[in-house]
């Protein structure tokens, strides 16, 4: 794995499950009480984010915070 995949696959994930629950970055952004352009850099790989922010997001998007950063199969239903 290289430096980055790690966050690239955050925000593949984070999109997947922001989209899946209806959300846009907007709403997304109001429920955490970001500004909407941390969810977008967030998404696109290039923020870093706390652990503490992995726990937020996954809170609100009702995941466990680890499924934010596995990669996502067919088998297991969360492929995209």
């Amino acid at each position: 794995m290289a430096i980055g995949d790690l966050q690239r696959r955050l925000g593949a994930n984070l999109r997947r499950y922001r989209a899946a629950h209806g959300l846009s970055q907007e709403a997304l952004a109001e429920l955490l009480q970001v500004h909407r352009t941390y969810i977008g850099g967030l998404e696109r790989g290039e923020r870093n984010p706390t652990l503490q922010s992995v726990e937020r997001l996954s809170e609100r998007l009702g995941v466990d915070p680890l499924q934010l950063l596995v990669c996502p199969t067919k088998e297991d239903g969360r492929w995209a």
